[in-house]
């Protein structure tokens, strides 16, 4: 099985599980290497109720730690944060980055403004928006955070279609500027399993994303985005299956930022 890079501790509120569980439902999954990427602070202070506080990232450091206690050489632990990308944030992200010596950071839109478009408690301002200028507004942050060139991985690439709110017509105007912008910052994508349990019930991203991206030499990882140790590379047959489907034979490893190459199987 690949790697799976993209999991939360109970440190963001809205995760549960003991380190120790989540090393034992990778071993038994059979699993390459296993990465913790918790929500990363924004910020000193309190930012939304869905994150890390800054204070808590020694218990952060620790948690990661106990994971490599118990994986004991068995399983390389790979840690790494998953960042909101908002205009403006380079300097935080910097210094978040100084802070350990990561294998990754993963480069996430969740904000359009102040709205966290994919939070269920804000459903209803879905209905205040035009559909093709919140996705128009989406992708050219996606873009964006492409360009900065801050990122290791870029998270689940076409989150703001999780409540089924999509445009009419060809999705490929959106998706292509970004691809072009990702194909350039030499990030990777990750095909993340948590969209077939979400209202859209898709992965993130949906096929014809993800064979834009091949056709451009996008790199690839498969994530579970997983909040419980049960969830842990949840679907990844399933997913391999679909990376195959858009034409990707392998995917990256990440040491400290550097890539290798992992054939899909």
């Amino acid at each position: 099985m690949p790697a799976d890079y993209h999991t939360h501790t109970p440190l963001c509120h809205h995760a549960s599980g003991e380190p120790e569980k989540y090393v034992d439902a990778a071993l038994a999954a059979g699993l390459r290497e296993f990465g913790i990427s918790d929500h990363a602070p924004v910020g000193h202070g309190y930012f939304d109720d869905w994150r890390m506080l800054y204070d808590d990232l020694p218990r952060y450091f620790d948690w990661i730690q106990r994971a490599r206690d118990h994986a004991a050489g068995r399983l390389p632990i790979r840690a790494g944060l998953e960042c909101d990308w908002f205009p403006d944030c380079d300097a935080w992200i910097e210094h978040l980055r100084g802070l350990q010596p990561w294998d990754y950071l993963i480069g996430s839109v969740h904000y359009l403004g102040d709205w966290d478009f994919d939070n269920p408690r804000h459903l209803s301002r879905w209905d205040q928006r035009n559909v093709d200028e919140v996705w128009s507004l989406y992708w050219k942050e996606y873009a964006a955070m492409a360009e900065s060139q801050l990122f290791e991985i870029l998270g689940h690439p076409d989150l703001v279609k999780k409540f089924c709110h999509r445009p009419d017509g060809d999705l490929g105007r959106f998706y292509e500027p970004a691809i072009e912008a990702i194909a350039v910052s030499g990030a990777a994508i990750e095909l993340n399993t948590a969209g077939w349990h979400k209202p859209c019930a898709e992965a993130y991203p949906c096929l014809e994303f993800l064979e834009l991206a091949r056709a451009a030499g996008i790199p690839l990882v498969i994530s579970s985005d997983a909040h419980a140790p049960g969830e842990a590379a949840r679907d990844f047959s399933r997913a391999i299956e679909l990376a195959k489907a858009a034409g990707y034979r392998e995917t990256v490893l990440l040491d400290r930022g550097v890539k290798t190459v992992e054939l899909l199987e």
